[in-house]
């Protein structure tokens, strides 16, 4: 190959290497413009997607407040019924009182004088409306007195004043003053309650009342228990009781089991009317462990209200009292002890003891302070 024919092939090559080149670069910028337009296209898409977004948060935000705003109109129809009322009231009587505070007073300090009239009786009658609502169970009643205090001294003073200058000015004046209270008073101050809610209210005041008479007439009857160091506490008979004039009186009610009675009165009339029947058949019953004079505690046996067997069981027409053995108090003692371990006995309570082991009244106190010291005497 002549030299001539070699630089034309290289030209030749040259020159394609150039258009390769161009080729590449005009590819490169037709992509970069392609991508370009995807990203502002993008760009323009989520910016439509953000204004929509924001365009339907600001309708929920507008839809919630009218919502909020129906429901709350809906529940407050009364309130803006009535308040209107009340601002109209108080618009009319502060600016008169005002006015003739300063009459009154020779001052300008006499300006003030509708925060006693005016103020006072609406402070304690918006008082009365938030402690209702706040506290439904509470009474209310010193902030009621107060309302009704305040309003009628409202009355009296702008009554008084309109009086000045004729007595229907003075009625018209103290009406005015009192008028937004008690519509206020009449349609919110009172409890918010159904009539089936405000007739279980007053049957549960009434129970309450009924209990507090009888806890009192319970008290009254309670004996006092005094202790070694001498401390005294109430001890009450337990049972179903009805309340009378003269006090409690035990009763039984139809279709529930009969309680075990405490009331000494009552075991004492049934022990000697089955005595008296145990009589009339020649059969004396005896109450165990009966004591002979100058017999102790410690060793003798203890009088308990049990009765003794019938001695003629073959006669179906005698009575049978069941008569079980005097008791010692080593014996009582260790029937306490099985008691005790079982669980069916409070050996700090005398009464828990005389129950269980059915005894009189003296050898429990003794075996409660036995077990309370700890130790025997």
């Amino acid at each position: 190959m002549s030299w001539y024919e070699e630089r034309r092939e290289n030209k030749r090559t040259e020159a394609m290497i150039r258009r390769e080149d161009a080729g590449a670069a005009a590819q490169v910028r037709i992509a970069e413009r392609q991508a370009a337009a995807q990203i502002k296209r993008a760009d323009a898409q989520a910016r439509r997607e953000a204004q929509q977004q924001a365009t339907a948060a600001r309708r929920a935000r507008r839809a919630a407040v009218v919502r909020g705003l129906r429901l709350w109109l809906g529940r407050h129809v009364v309130e803006l019924l009535i308040y209107p009322i009340a601002l109209l009231s108080f618009v009319l009587a502060a600016p008169a009182m005002a006015r003739y505070g300063i009459e009154v007073f020779a001052s300008e300090l006499g300006a003030l004088l509708p925060g006693i009239t005016e103020f006072g009786m609406w402070a304690f009658a918006i008082a009365v409306v938030i402690e209702r609502r706040r506290h439904p169970d509470r009474s209310v009643w010193g902030l009621v007195a107060g309302v009704l205090v305040f309003g009628a001294v409202a009355f009296g003073i702008n009554f008084t004043h309109g009086l000045t200058t004729a007595w229907d000015h003075g009625v018209v004046m103290g009406t005015a003053s009192i008028a937004g209270v008690v519509a206020h008073q009449l349609t919110l101050a009172t409890a918010p309650k159904s009539g089936q809610q405000r007739r279980e209210a007053r049957i549960e005041r009434a129970a309450a009342r009924k209990v507090a008479r009888i806890r009192k007439a319970a008290v009254k009857r309670a004996v006092a228990e005094i202790e070694a160091d001498g401390s005294a506490r109430l001890l009450y008979a337990p049972g179903r009781y009805t309340l009378t004039r003269r006090g409690l009186k035990p009763a039984t009610v139809p279709g529930l089991p009969v309680a075990e009675s405490t009331d000494w009165d009552r075991e004492l009339a049934d022990l000697l009317a089955t005595t008296g029947a145990a009589t009339a058949t020649g059969v004396t019953p005896s109450i165990e462990g009966e004591q002979e004079p100058g017999d102790s505690i410690e060793g003798g046996s203890v009088a308990t209200l049990d009765h003794g067997p019938d001695l003629h069981e073959s006669s179906p027409d005698r009575p049978v009292i069941d008569r079980k053995p005097g008791r010692s108090m080593e014996q009582l003692r260790a029937e306490l002890a099985a008691a005790i371990e079982a669980g069916t006995v409070n050996p700090r309570s005398a009464e828990s003891i005389r129950k269980t082991l059915r005894v009189s009244a003296g050898p429990p106190r003794q075996l409660r302070d036995e077990h309370t010291k700890g130790g025997r005497k």
